[in-house]
């Protein structure tokens, strides 16, 4: 409560002359002729009237005294002088007088500390609702625990609060403990935690409102846990049905507080809990959401063997290459990924491939140009063809399964499918080929094993990934996620799917993407192919930047510093496959491990 300041004024500063001159005329009016009076404090009369000569103080004695008071405590005295030859009649009408004129101005006393109460009551009001509205903008400029935290610890700096430091403790939701978040001053970790281990610490933060220990070495709750300190004020931080921390402001100087401090950071406490409050639950439900898109693009990958973990490997790999990219001179000084940004980078490294939930398992799988039950008839067909000719066919079959199992055909090889191709089986009437159009095509195919259509289906997921991803209500901070998942596979030469974009129409995140998606796919087994060696996919990769299909100083980036961007890339996939605390927030800027145990990978925000 604010003190009351009318007991610390002089009577001149609560008697103003304008108020007091005509009551004090009135009363000399009906007094004896000649009467004077004057008001009087501990400091001397200042306030005169009656005779011109009176304006100093009189060397005589009063003829009367009566005491002013309010509050139960005299503040003063009103005194009277009498003409020589006043009539005891006249003394007491005097007295009479006198008494009225005390209760008057002790109104007006009365008043006039009422008055000023109110304004100052007021004033504290205002002072109260602008301190709270300074502490909402600066508390809710971001819906990061982190930053909110730091906006409140700058809050309570900025107060003339003294405390030498102050700490934040969060309330973990699961297990009811504790952890420092943010602090200023000297405090040290053992510090920190001997206040949040303590016992005063932890009745205090029974209590529904702060409280404030002047004495810590009288206090029995408190076993000098910390020798240095010795006044501690503590406030917990309670948002709507959530305690969500607390704040401990800490001197070496006994008595350091007052209910005044105490008053004024409760205000602060309240703002910051709602904030923490709402940004614990932001967290939340980013936390929901990535397990959500993570489990989405896990489903994907899952569908085929060969390719789960890819999207997360690619996710990964692309955060690390654009954090290098930032702060670089030459061709990427301009280039400045904000942590929103670096956040949407991994969730289309995530995202980039669902679409393929609309490609065809059999596709997808696909591990041999023709698949076991087309090569059984082919057999047939063979079997039948050495039969009627009296020749050997088993050894025309092996070189096909040979021919439909690598990853590439040789001249030679395509000689001998088209020789097969060209003969017939069975009589001149009903005579059938011995491979079909479709099974020529199929083992014709110069690199891998899909057709024409089927490669064409493939291609057609990142449309597919668009059509998908519109739906969810991704806010603005995400913008470009769609753009950058549809346009991944775009090529700066124009030879890329599915729009044939060329270099400025697609956006350097695309781009990011593109050099990550092919690494991985390289140095990863695939159906059609074995997993290759570090070096052979840089030098594929340079070859592609070469031919000018991939962005040529990016590759050459992501070859210069393939080690550190490699070993970002599998700290940040363990910490997600662990399901760790630290999660992304370990290895993104927007993010640390100490913000907030128990979240998830965007847990903060």
């Amino acid at each position: 409560m604010r003190p009351d300041t009318s007991r610390m004024l002089s009577l001149k500063r609560l008697l103003k002359p304008a108020r007091v001159r005509p009551l004090m005329d009135g009363a000399l009016a009906l007094a004896p002729k000649g009467t004077r009076m004057a008001v009087f404090e501990q400091a001397g009369a200042f306030i005169w009237s009656g005779e011109e000569a009176g304006l100093a103080a009189p060397s005589e004695d009063p003829t009367l005294c009566v005491p002013l008071c309010w509050d139960n405590a005299q503040r003063g005295k009103l005194c009277f002088y009498a003409p020589s030859g006043t009539s005891p009649r006249e003394l007491a009408g005097l007295g009479d007088l006198a008494e009225l004129l005390r209760r008057a101005l002790e109104e007006l006393l009365l008043s006039e500390c009422g008055r000023r109460s109110m304004t100052a009551e007021t004033l504290d009001k205002y002072r109260e609702i602008e301190l709270l509205h300074q502490a909402t903008q600066h508390l809710n400029t971001s819906l990061r625990l982190r930053d909110v935290t730091r906006a409140f610890i700058m809050e309570c700096r900025r107060g003339a609060i003294p405390a030498e430091m102050g700490m934040v403790f969060i309330t973990e939701s699961r297990s009811g403990s504790g952890h420092h978040v943010d602090s200023f001053g000297p405090a040290s970790e053992a510090a920190l935690h001997n206040v949040r281990t303590s016992r005063l610490y932890r009745e205090a933060m029974g209590r529904s409102c702060g409280e404030i220990v002047n004495e810590l070495t009288l206090d029995p709750r408190w076993d000098n846990e910390v020798p240095s300190l010795n006044s501690l004020l503590v406030i917990p931080l309670v948002s709507p049905n959530l305690l969500v921390g607390s704040l401990v402001l800490a001197s070496t100087k006994s008595g350091a507080f007052e209910a005044a401090h105490l008053k004024r950071m409760t205000t602060i406490a309240a703002a910051a809990a709602t904030s923490m409050g709402n940004a614990y639950h932001y967290e939340g439900t980013r936390v929901l959401m990535d397990a959500l898109l993570q489990a989405l693009a896990a489903a994907i990958d899952a569908r085929d063997p060969m390719t789960a973990g890819h999207s997360l490997r690619v996710a990964s790999l692309s955060v690390a290459l654009a954090r290098q990219m930032n702060g670089q001179d030459g061709p990427f000084a301009q280039i400045a990924f904000s942590d929103t940004e670096l956040h949407e980078i991994f969730y289309a490294g995530l995202l980039h491939d669902v679409g393929k939930i609309g490609v065809r398992e059999e596709v997808l799988t696909k591990n041999r140009r023709l698949s076991g039950r087309n090569m059984d008839i082919i057999a047939i067909r063979l079997a039948l063809h050495g039969a009627m000719s009296e020749g050997d066919w088993r050894a025309d079959f092996e070189r096909l399964e040979r021919i439909n199992a690598a990853p590439s055909l040789s001249e030679e090889d395509a000689t001998f499918v088209r020789g097969l191709g060209n003969h017939r089986v069975g009589s001149p009437q009903y005579a059938m080929p011995l491979l079909t159009p479709a099974e020529m095509e199929a083992l014709l195919i110069p690199s891998g094993n899909l057709t024409c259509e089927e490669r064409r289906e493939i291609e057609r997921h990142p449309e597919k990934s668009f059509r998908i991803l519109q739906h969810i209500p991704f806010t603005e901070n995400y913008k470009n996620l769609l753009t950058i998942i549809q346009q991944h596979h775009e090529r700066l030469d124009g030879s890329g799917y599915p729009k044939g974009l060329r270099r400025e129409a697609i956006c350097t995140q695309a781009r990011i993407l593109a050099v990550t998606d092919i690494y991985d796919a390289i140095t990863q087994a695939r159906h059609y192919k074995p997993a290759q060696p570090r070096d052979a996919a840089l030098a594929i990769l340079r070859e592609e930047a070469e031919r000018g299909r991939i962005d040529h100083e990016m590759v050459e980036l992501f070859c210069t510093c393939i080690e550190e961007i490699t070993a970002q890339a599998d700290a940040l996939g363990a910490a997600l496959k662990d399901g760790s605390a630290a999660g992304l927030r370990g290895h993104l800027p927007a993010f640390r491990a100490d913000e907030r145990k128990g979240l998830g990978l965007f847990g903060s925000a």
